[in-house]
């Protein structure tokens, strides 16, 4: 959807380009980038950064290769030092002298019915949910007016995972871009808000970019709790995928959106090479170890101040 350019440019600052590919006089394929750039990491071209999947679309060959040749002039033009592509299959082209499929896209098929849901869960996932019922969370679901309450969640996680947060103008051009479709979601023990998403209802899809719950709060069930409850308004609003997001193979995250029976669906993200290492941008690269660990004994409210610079410039 190009309407994810209007929220990278606005919560990132990200330039954005929309390239077109135009068999008589008919549009028949389009790739939309993102210019990534800072003083720390450089500058990337990418398609696309916080989106679970981008990439080409097209309906020939010629089209593609069309599309990827003209990336591969902006990435010179714009002195990049690399463009990625990620997509959802492999492209051949001569540029592309690189590939990685680390990463995953997690979806599950949704019933008709939230009944049909809860029945094709196991038994330890409905227990797991039944165990957070017990603990008498409630769940509201809105927009802006959600923000504060919704960011203080999500910064907080994000700093105890060693991560930099985004900035709430993210949240803010999602809402913005998607009016109707986006919504957040705000779970509270009492009156305390202690876990968040932020759901994007598509055309039969429903994804989360992004979702955190209060670690103190870990053995309580209100991650579980709360993806019950996104399942379930993705259902009654007649959606037939749930969309769970990128993640690693093998990781915590994977395991965990395993166990709601989402599948993966394989994610490759391709490179043409200018300059530098691919790898090096990754946090599973092992190079920000260290930082991570310094990163998780900030106080929330610097990593407040100072994370949003930081993560606009990772691809």
């Amino acid at each position: 959807d190009p309407r994810w350019l209007g929220v990278l440019q606005q919560g990132f600052g990200h330039r954005p380009y929309l390239l077109l590919a135009f068999q008589d006089n008919r549009p028949v394929g389009s790739l939309s980038l993102a210019l990534v750039k800072s003083l720390l990491f450089g500058r990337f071209l990418v398609s696309l950064p916080y989106v679970n999947t981008a990439g080409i679309v097209s309906e020939n060959p010629e089209a593609t290769a069309a599309l990827v040749d003209r990336a591969v002039e902006l990435a010179d033009e714009l002195d990049v030092k690399y463009l990625e592509l990620r997509q959802e299959a492999l492209l051949k082209h001569s540029s592309l002298s690189y590939y990685s499929t680390t990463k995953v896209n997690m979806r599950l098929a949704l019933p008709a019915t939230v009944e049909a849901m809860w029945d094709q869960l196991t038994a330890k996932v409905r227990n797991k949910v039944r165990k957070g019922d017990r603990q008498e969370f409630t769940v509201q679901w809105g927009g802006v007016d959600l923000l504060a309450e919704f960011y203080n969640v999500f910064s907080h996680n994000m700093r105890d995972l060693g991560t930099p947060v985004f900035s709430t103008r993210l949240f803010e051009a999602i809402l913005t871009e998607f009016p109707k479709r986006a919504e957040l979601c705000v779970v509270r023990a009492a009156d305390r808000p202690v876990s968040v998403a932020i759901l994007v209802h598509g055309d039969g899809s429903t994804e989360v970019p992004s979702a955190s719950s209060l670690r103190s709060f870990g053995s309580s069930n209100v991650n579980d709790w709360m993806y019950w409850q996104l399942l379930k308004r993705a259902v009654e609003r007649g959606q037939h995928t749930f969309d769970f997001g990128r993640t690693t193979m093998d990781s915590t995250t994977y395991v965990f959106k395993k166990k709601w029976g989402s599948k993966p669906v394989p994610s490759y993200w391709q490179y043409y090479v200018r300059r530098g290492d691919v790898t090096g941008m990754r946090l599973e690269s092992g190079r920000y170890d260290r930082m991570i660990r310094i990163w998780q004994r900030l106080p929330v409210w610097l990593t407040r101040y100072i994370g949003p610079p930081i993560v606009r410039g990772i691809p």
